[in-house]
Formats: structure tokens, C-alpha cells, sequence
């Protein structure tokens, strides 16, 4: 069945468009954020990288949404695995008048917020492989990655036919189809390409924990729009409950990472309370719509506690993520999306009820068949397609590259330029030599 188009213009809500546009801008300024909480977390000499390996995926995905992706995603149902439409290849076949199926709003508008979640997901993947890939492969691999991966996944979980949506897997806003999907596709590729020069061995600390902090409050901030937006703008409050969810599970989930930090390490880190927020985001984003604002707490500090205690797994195990990607967005992902098996309240977007709610197992099981589904099809496909680029035009940059700088191997350019500062190694490269100017003078 084609996804129908609603002409008549009398349906349209000027509030409900509105407010979608305005969520969509606030979803693409994640991906900035991203990228300050990304490049904050790297060594000096990384910094750029990782703010272009965020950046670029704007430049990309917003090209390849437009010519194909949005039909793969949104489009006809194909054998509940893909969809397809023509008129949306290119947005050749949609008027300006036309509105998205049984919603208020342009299908415009609800294409270019989808564009969004398209967009940041390729960018998450990028924490886990920082310091160590070039710059060219990482775009080819957003490239393909976009296309073999996110498109299809994003219309099992919520395009019309596909299999987990008719399934009745529940995911508000993207814990299958973007954040266990990245986290995922970061263990698949790390998992290829190897870890970095140094790893358990060189102190590889975050270099700017003020960016971090910039980063995670960006995060934050747009992820009201990432959340509450996802309701598309219905008037029956559920967008109020999601949006209401995620400020609660964000604290109680950077409470619960920094309690766990503080019993586990002795001090509350502030690269502790970003990296919790950014896990009770994760975590609250397939399940919000579902939950209470108590459920909502639980989510949350579950989330922080076992988040901060799966990052460390990459030392265990010997996996090098380098931004704990797989153990943020992808255990983040999985907890929130399975705990709706357990605290869907039966009050919020559908009836549905959980195991503490009287509703059993049923959706705990359908839950699982979202989350390990999108999980194996994720990290298999990344790793393959990883495995095929590292095989053919290369993955990492050399070893002496990655020692040296991959911003300066790759982008010819430095975050920080100290030759005109006052002090320290600049003030004593200008006082050597006139120091020396006045000693021949002495001698003389």
C-alpha cells in the first residue's frame, strides 16, 4: 500500500507545521553539538577531525535523503524489509500542498525533519573510531552506511509495512533505529580497523572538558525537538508527556552515572555528568512516549548506572571505542528500549502495557525482537562494509600520521594556534634570541 498524500489544504495546521519546523531545526543543531561533544572528548590533535567527521554527514546524508533516502525510508512497502516511491525520489513528486497521511502537517516538513535523524545517526558512529581513519574513507563510509543501513532499518522500525512497525515494536524516536543502530555499527567497524596507537598504554584524556560540557548542553537542548517532535505534532499531549520524560531521565540518569562514578572512582567528573545526560537522552528516546514520569526516573538512573559501568567494558574485552559510543548509544539504546517491556504504563501513545503494569512479557519479547534484529543486521553490515573499504582504498591513516596529528595529515590545519601567545614555550622562543643578540653585544 502507497503511503497516501492528503490534498486538501484545509487540513493543515499552520501550529503543528510550525512547531515541526522548529524541531527540526533544533535536531540539527544536535549534530553541531555532537561534534563539540565529540571533539572536546579527543586529544589536541584530533579536534578538527572530529568535527568534520560530524559535520560532513550534514553535507552527505542531507544529499542522499533527498535523492533516495526519504523514498527508502517513507516510501511503498517492499516485502516489509524497504519502501519505495518515485515521487519521492528527488522530492520531484511532492507539491507543497501536500500533507503527510493522517497528520496536520506538509510532507515537507516531515521530510526534513526525518532528514535530521538521518543525518546524526552516520555522525554517532564517528566517537568510536576518532584519531585513526581518513578522512575520504569515513565520507564513503557514511555514504554506503546511510544507504545499506540506516534507510532500510529506519523503515522496519517506522515506515508503513515494515516489519517492526507492524510487529508492534515500540520506538518514540530512534532507540532501534538510531542509537543501538550506530552503536552497533561503531563495534562492527572498531572491530576491523583495530585499535589506536597507544591504546591502554598512552594517556589518551579528553583535551577541552569545557567543549564537552558545550557539547552535551547542545545535545541536550535539541533533543526536545528530537523526542517531542517525533509525535508529530498531534494535539492529544503525548508530545508533552515525551518532552516532559526526557528532562526527567536526562537528571536522573546524570545523577545515577556520577552516584555510580563517586562509589566506583572516589569524584564526580564533569566528563561524568555529560556522558550521563547523554545516556538518560538515549535511553528515554524509545521509551518516553510509553512511561510515567516515575517510569521516566527508573529509566534514567538505570541507564547512567549501567552505562557508566559498560564503558569500561572496552577495557575488559580489548574493543578500542574510542568516545564509548558502543557504551553509551548502544547499551543506552537497549536498556531504554527494553525496559518499555517492563514500565509502558498503558497512558501514553498507546495502550500497551508492561510487565509492571499487569500487561506481562508480550511486549518485553517484541521488544527484543527490534532491538537484537537491529543490532546483528547493524554490526555485520558495518563490519563488512568497513572490512571492504579497509581492503581497497584504506581505512587508517598511517601509524607516523596518527602520532603526529591526523588534523594536520588530513585537513592541513591545527584547532589551536599558539605562535601568537604570551607565554610559556612562545614567550621563551622570542626571549631566546634576544637574549643571545644581547650577549654578543657583552662579548663585544
Amino acid at each position: 500500500m502507497a503511503p497516501a498524500i492528503t490534498l486538501a489544504a484545509d487540513k493543515l495546521s499552520v501550529a503543528n507545521t510550525g512547531f515541526m519546523l522548529i524541531c527540526s531545526a533544533l535536531v540539527l543543531i544536535m549534530t553541531p553539538g555532537l561534534a563539540f561533544f565529540y571533539g572536546g572528548m579527543v586529544r589536541v590533535k584530533s579536534t578538527l577531525n572530529m568535527l568534520m567527521m560530524s559535520f560532513i554527514s550534514m553535507g552527505i546524508v542531507t544529499i542522499l535523503w533527498v535523492l533516495y533516502g526519504f523514498s527508502m525510508a517513507f516510501g511503498t512497502d517492499h516485502g516489509s524489509l524497504i519502501g519505495w516511491e518515485s515521487d519521492f525520489f528527488g522530492w520531484t513528486g511532492i507539491d507543497k500542498g501536500d500533507i503527510w497521511s493522517g497528520y496536520t502537517i506538509p510532507v515537507f516538513a516531515f521530510a526534513v525533519f526525518q532528514m535530521m535523524f538521518a543525518i546524526i545517526t552516520p555522525a554517532l558512529i564517528s566517537g568510536a573510531i576518532a584519531d585513526r581513519v581518513k578522512f575520504s574513507a569515513w565520507s564513503l563510509f557514511v555514504v554506503l552506511w546511510a544507504t545499506v543501513v540506516y534507510f532500510p532499518v529506519a523503515h522496519w522500525v517506522w515506515g508503513t509495512g515494515g516489519w517492526a512497525f507492524e510487529l508492534g515494536v515500540i520506538d518514540f524516536a530512534g532507540g532501534t533505529a538510531v542509537h543501538i543502530n550506530a552503536g552497533a555499527a561503531a563495534l562492527g567497524v572498531i572491530l576491523v580497523i583495530g585499535k589506536r596507537v597507544g591504546f591502554k598504554k598512552d594517556p589518551m584524556r579528553p583535551h577541552s572538558l569545557p567543549l564537552v560540557m558545550l557539547g552535551a548542553g547542545l545535545l541536550w537542548f535539541g533533543w526536545f525537538g528530537f523526542n517531542a517532535g517525533s509525535w508529530l505534532g498531534n494535539d492529544d499531549g503525548v508530545g508533552s508527556l515525551m518532552f516532559v520524560n526526557t528532562q526527567i531521565a536526562t537528571a536522573a540518569a546524570m545523577l545515577g552515572w556520577l552516584l555510580y562514578e563517586k562509589i566506583r572512582h572516589g569524584a564526580f567528573t564533569t566528563l561524568g555528568a555529560a556522558s550521563g545526560a547523554v545516556a538518560g537522552l538515549v535511553a528515554i528516546t524509545p521509551s518516553g512516549g510509553a512511561v510515567t514520569p516515575i517510569g521516566a526516573i527508573c529509566v534514567g538512573v538505570i541507564a547512567g548506572v549501567v552505562c557508566a559501568m559498560a564503558v569500561g567494558l572496552k577495557y575488559k574485552f580489548g574493543y578500542d571505542d574510542s568516545l564509548d559510543v558502543v557504551g553509551v548509544h548502544m547499551v543506552g539504546g537497549v536498556i531504554g528500549s527494553l525496559l518499555i517491556g517492563f514500565f509502558a504504563s498503558g497512558k501514553g501513545q498507546s495502550d500497551v502495557e508492561g510487565l509492571f503494569y499487569g500487561g506481562g512479557l508480550d511486549q518485553f519479547w517484541k521488544q527484543c525482537a527490534g532491538v537484537f534484529a537491529v543490532l546483528a543486521y547493524s554490526l555485520i553490515a558495518s563490519a563488512i562494509l568497513a572490512f571492504l573499504l579497509d581492503k581497497t582504498i584504506g581505512m587508517r591513516v598511517s601509524e607516523d600520521e596518527e602520532i603526529s596529528g591526523i588534523d594536520q595529515a588530513e585537513h592541513a590545519e591545527t584547532a589551536y594556534d599558539f605562535s601568537g601567545a604570551g607565554g610559556g614555550a612562545a614567550k621563551a622562543a622570542v626571549a631566546a634570541p634576544a637574549a643571545a643578540a644581547a650577549s654578543k653585544k657583552v662579548d663585544a
